[in-house]
């Protein structure tokens, strides 16, 4: 693809009102005429540059697809609420584009999202579920085969998939599945061997038992892993998971073994917005 080609795949932009004036200030100097070839080159080479980064300022319709080649990125404005980076090789649909509610599908590559509104305004549907915005800037991306990665760097995010929940908090990071939805989120932090074990999790010819591994790699602030942890090992492991996180750090009251045990909702919302504090 040629230079004529690549512009005329480039969308339409809108360059900050203060580079338009400084470069019509220039244009406009009478005062030494030899200057204006130069002063229409820097203004192409002006026009040019914006159109390089992707300063998208427009509203994309909804069902427009976005796709970058492997060497091309470009920035996404989301409403007034922020803006999304696409990185390269990356193929992303603006599903809805209002202002109670801002929607992409990710089809597959990476995204990164810089959000600043209250919750739950911001949606990026997956193969693998949906990632809803809590107020926060995170990194989501999605392979060929539906494989992701979501990592926050910055306030909460909810990733769900057909009733399933993983609350991911700023500094952690969850794998994410086609058919199976969010794994559990951990903390960058956490030791290799609690990774490992996260991924050997249901692994039938396992070397070493993954749930004890992470019940003796788990800290204090791996309650986040073990809180979600409880939900999702048979029913048979939940007491073993309940008694590491006590011993980590003091069960709160209303909050009973016996309602935690049996997964009640109230019981586990109290439980994770105490535990939260130490995430």
């Amino acid at each position: 693809m040629d230079e004529r080609e690549i512009l005329d795949h480039l969308p339409k932009v809108k360059a900050p009102d203060a580079i338009w004036t400084s470069i019509e200030a220039a244009l406009n100097d009478h005062r030494s005429p030899a200057r204006r070839p130069w002063l229409w080159a820097f203004a192409s080479v002006a026009v040019l540059a914006l159109l390089a980064v992707g300063y998208w300022s427009v509203r994309h319709r909804a069902g427009e697809w976005i796709e970058t080649d492997s060497k091309s990125r470009t920035t996404l404005r989301i409403g007034e609420i922020g803006f999304v980076e696409i990185e390269p090789g990356t193929r992303v649909r603006v599903v809805t584009e209002q202002p109670g509610e801002h929607r992409l599908a990710l089809a597959h590559g990476e995204i990164r999202a810089t959000i600043s509104a209250p919750p739950k305004l911001f949606f990026v549907d997956t193969a693998s579920g949906t990632a809803i915005d809590l107020g926060c800037e995170y990194t989501l991306s999605d392979d060929e085969l539906g494989l992701g990665l979501l990592h926050v760097t910055k306030g909460w995010v909810s990733f769900q998939w057909k009733g399933l929940e993983s609350l991911v908090p700023a500094g952690a990071s969850c794998r994410t599945h086609p058919k199976i939805g969010p794994g559990i989120p951990y903390f960058d932090d956490a030791s290799q061997r609690l990774k490992d074990a996260l991924e050997n999790l249901g692994v039938e010819k396992s070397a070493e038992d993954p749930l004890e591994v992470i019940l003796a790699e788990a800290r204090v602030r791996d309650t986040l892993t073990l809180w979600h942890l409880l939900q999702r090992v048979p029913v048979g492991d939940r007491a073993r998971v309940y008694d590491r996180i006590a011993f980590l750090t003091p069960v709160p009251d209303g909050v009973s073994r016996e309602k935690a045990l049996k997964l009640d909702p109230e019981t586990l919302r109290l439980w994770k917005d105490e535990l939260a504090w130490k995430w």
